[in-house]
């Protein structure tokens, strides 16, 4: 069995089976027709349940041939132009390149003694991320495996900075649109059941300040301690951008912790034409950037970056085997100083690769063309009277559902609604999302590749109106 272990001498080992398995992948992307086969979890589960993972095939050919049958042939494939669903994008070549390096090496990026220029390659890249952000020379941060660990940091940052030991005091305001991440961090973090305070937004779906300062106000009347601010740099349900500018004032005037989720709109650092939408982000205490959703880069990669280095002090634990507080004085560098996880990927020499290949004008170009693409898919949903488009974008998302003229029930308008994304994710043709708003159910386009064109738009709006008009001349022949 030392034969399937990489090291000097199976490199050529290696060689033939990462090459035999990219082939494969190459031309499956090749060929590849739709963004789903439409398989069922009935039709599929059994294939999967058939195999004795106690008896290995012994052969990678074999392994690849086997694996296309129960995932390559029906994976949900993110480059496909008419995958418009859920916040993945497709991605690009340099940042997988550096997938494969970062795999075979594996660095664990804790401490230094594992990882070197690893280490260095990382904080390099956060520098250069806090420096778009406009952070401070001060600022600080590390990779982290998803938007949803970074807003859970840097809300343990903020509670801690709140300097108070009577948690049920403490108290974050998002807006209603804000994600879910925000409610599972305060209870991961011991806060009480009231501690997250949701703001209304506007018909835009940004956070309403109005409402905000007013229960800023509110909390400080009632003798509660506003911990945190918790603005959106694009929401994942509608792309929209809280008012910045004014969050940040409104922190300010009352001590309170500012951290922007930017996961999705983290794009606008690189953008060339629409930065000016992120203004005001420079002024929070902490930001979560996620790279795997608009600088195409292949999950896992995210960070959180805060304005005060210090403030990560919070996140520290000194192990004797590991970072001893001696190496603090020794001036040796070690990420897991700064992270909630110990073992932890070199997810940065994705971005790493990206950057040094594309450059950053590269990544803003290509996030460009997908908000203009959402812009001009706006357009042919406001002019379409088959469908209710909820807001302009900002970013690349569309919120809409198809009305039909002859249907007034918004309960079977929703079912119609329900139906046409089930059907249409049954037929593979396209994939597309769904959310609520106001209490009734919507479609959504999440534009996040630059191959999408209006012409897949319209196409996929005609077969959602198709599969909605289907279920409706049904609904109508099972009530006559």
């Amino acid at each position: 069995m030392r034969s399937h272990l990489l090291n000097d001498t199976t490199a050529e080992h290696y060689r033939r089976s990462v090459t035999e398995g990219v082939e494969r992948v190459a031309a499956k992307l090749a060929t590849t027709e739709r963004p789903f086969t439409g398989v069922t979890v009935d039709a599929l589960s059994p294939r999967i349940d058939g195999i004795d993972l106690d008896r290995p095939l012994h052969d990678t050919t074999a392994a690849l041939d086997e694996l296309e049958d129960v995932y390559l042939r029906d994976a949900v494939y993110f480059h496909h132009p008419r995958y418009l669903a859920h916040l993945n994008c497709p991605v690009v070549i340099p940042a997988v390149l550096g997938e494969a390096v970062l795999s075979a090496v594996n660095s664990s990026l804790d401490t230094w003694d594992q990882s070197a220029g690893g280490t260095l390659i990382e904080r390099k890249l956060i520098d250069w991320t806090t420096g778009r952000i406009g952070l401070g020379p001060a600022a600080d941060g590390v990779f982290t495996s998803g938007g949803t660990q970074s807003n859970l940091q840097a809300l343990l940052l903020a509670r801690e900075e709140a300097k108070t030991d009577d948690l049920a005091k403490l108290r974050v305001f998002t807006s209603e649109v804000s994600h879910f991440s925000v409610q599972k961090s305060a209870k991961l973090l011991g806060l009480g059941p009231d501690a997250v305070v949701t703001v209304p937004v506007d018909h835009d779906k940004r956070m309403q300040t109005v409402a905000l300062a007013r229960e800023l106000e509110r909390c400080a009347e009632a003798g509660l301690v506003p911990m945190a601010v918790v603005a959106t740099a694009g929401t994942t349900d509608f792309g929209s951008i809280d008012p910045l500018p004014e969050i940040a004032e409104l922190c300010a005037r009352h001590g309170t912790w500012m951290h922007v989720d930017a996961a999705y709109g983290c794009g606008l650092l690189a953008s060339l034409k629409y930065r000016g939408r992120a203004d005001g982000i420079e002024r929070a205490d902490s930001v979560t950037v996620d790279y795997h959703k608009s600088f195409f880069q292949p999950v896992s990669s995210s960070a959180v970056l805060v304005r005060d280095a210090a403030t990560l002090r919070h996140a520290t634990y000194h192990a004797e085997y590991l970072n001893p507080r001696r190496m603090v004085q020794e001036r040796i560098p070690n990420q897991v100083d700064k992270s909630l996880q110990t073992t932890r990927r070199f997810d940065a020499l994705k971005l790493w690769m990206t950057l040094r290949v594309m450059g950053a004008d590269g990544i803003g170009q290509l996030f460009d063309e997908v908000c203009d693409l959402a812009a001009e898919g706006w357009k042919l949903l406001a002019a379409d009277p088959r469908f209710d488009v909820v807001v302009e974008p900002s970013l690349s998302t569309l919120v809409f559902r198809f009305v039909p003229a002859a249907v007034t029930d918004p309960a079977e308008i929703d079912r119609a609604n329900l139906y046409a994304r089930k059907a249409l994710f049954a037929s593979g043709d396209a994939v597309v999302a769904g959310t609520k708003v106001a209490g009734r159910h919507y479609l959504k386009f999440t534009l996040l590749n630059p191959e999408t064109t209006t012409s897949d738009i319209a196409a996929v709006l005609d077969l959602i109106a198709g599969h909605a008009e289907q279920y409706l001349g049904e609904s109508l022949d099972r009530a006559s």
